[in-house]
């Protein structure tokens, strides 16, 4: 083994780099966690992340993963049996619905190609034709971390709505939330469901809920079994700033952290960052003459660019080749498109350097391996991102910007 010299460019849509404020606020010593120092801690998070989700309604704070979140979001407002609509946007959409299933729920899964965002006029044919009102629940990915793709929620919240339909909405923000607009009590959604390890710039080790009082209400009438995921005994407790069970207490002072790192530099102003690396990334795939998976610009995520390789090139051995040579990480591709394409993760604590060193590194990996392409990716994104580049970007039509 010949030592790296140098930083890792972990450039994975998640978890993403972690701040040296953040690590530093997580490396302190362990508080009690029944003390008054640990209260006023999960008071000051709670009150932030309603911040964050832009709610005034309650949030519940798990020690988990997304998962765990995606699993707490279902138990908590579901029965055995009951029908939900999903869609196949990607791989995470499809993780999503085979835990429903395995709890017990029956999902009508709209089928995708995984290049397109949720299609709100057949969700609203869907929910229209639904006269019994059976479904009890949408679930919708926003950014689809396998794909590059975001749907439209507030779309979709205006299907459920034309429908004149009572279902729950559910969105997954985890690859989303504090890198696109999202805005849980403005969009009409029920349950949020999020994780810690990338617009929120944490290590994986939290998961979260943010609830309305329509899912709250659901919540005393569901019937799938729950304990460890209960949301009633965490909101009490969340109240006086304790939890009903040990708290990843370090986390919560990491998150406390970001949650001051995101307000100090304006969460419009974070997501106009993310938006302006992400069209600089998707210029450097045009000039380099590769196709990007989301067929749909509109849709096209400002958290990750998944890049389709031409036929006969495995993005696998590409992304082993930039490691060893450039000791880069790169997302892989993932089931339906393993070794077609990889993901370049641009969200997080990142930046106009961050992204040109990223793309140089692609670049250089495309020559080395001999990939067909055209050089002068770096140069589009330097274009664009100082000026000089010509064209606006396409708007996209984030979820509440049509």
């Amino acid at each position: 083994m010949t030592a790296k010299s140098g930083r890792h460019f972990l450039q994975i849509p998640g978890p993403s780099n972690v701040p040296d404020r953040i690590l530093r606020a997580i490396d302190q010593p362990i508080i009690d966690h029944r003390g008054p120092d640990f209260a006023a801690l999960a008071i000051d998070v709670i009150a932030g992340m309603k911040r964050i989700f832009r709610t005034q309604g309650s949030v519940a704070i798990f020690p988990s993963s997304g998962t765990g979140a995606w699993e707490a979001a279902l138990v908590n407002t579901l029965s055995p049996g009951d029908r939900v609509l999903a869609f196949e946007t990607g791989q995470f959409a499809t993780l999503w619905r085979v835990l429903a299933e395995r709890l017990g729920i029956v999902v009508d899964f709209i089928p995708g190609d995984w290049r397109h965002p949720v299609d709100a006029d057949e969700a609203e044919a869907r929910l229209t034709a639904d006269k019994a009102h059976a479904i009890k629940a949408v679930m919708v990915v926003h950014t689809e971390t396998s794909t590059g793709v975001t749907s439209d929620v507030l779309a979709i919240r205006r299907a459920l709505d034309r429908a004149k339909h009572q279902a729950l909405l559910l969105v997954d923000t985890i690859s989303s939330l504090a890198v696109s607009d999202f805005r849980h009590d403005e969009w009409g959604v029920d349950v949020t469901i999020a994780g810690a390890q990338k617009g929120l710039m944490l290590p994986p080790g939290l998961g979260f809920n943010a609830i309305s009082a329509k899912a709250l209400a659901a919540s005393k009438r569901a019937k799938l079994p729950r304990a460890y995921w209960e949301w009633q005994p965490m909101i009490a407790a969340g109240e006086s700033g304790f939890f009903p069970f040990t708290p990843s207490t370090n986390m919560l002072l990491g998150l406390q952290e970001a949650v001051a790192m995101l307000e100090e530099e304006g969460l419009d102003n974070v997501f106009a960052r993310h938006d302006r690396l992400a069209e600089a990334t998707r210029r450097a795939v045009a000039a380099w003459g590769l196709e990007i998976l989301c067929a749909d610009p509109r849709a096209q995520s400002s958290t990750l660019t998944a890049v389709l390789l031409p036929p006969g090139h495995n993005a696998d051995a590409f992304r082993r080749t930039i490691l060893d040579r450039f000791d880069m990480s790169l997302g892989a591709g993932l089931g339906k498109v393993a070794g077609k394409v990889f993901r370049i993760g641009h969200l997080g604590w990142f930046n106009e350097l961050t992204l040109l060193g990223t793309l140089a590194g692609v670049e250089m990996g495309l020559a080395v391996v001999g990939v067909p392409h055209r050089s002068g990716g770096v140069d589009a994104a330097m274009g664009y991102l100082t000026g000089n580049a010509g064209a606006e970007p396409v708007r996209l039509a984030r979820a509440g910007k049509q």
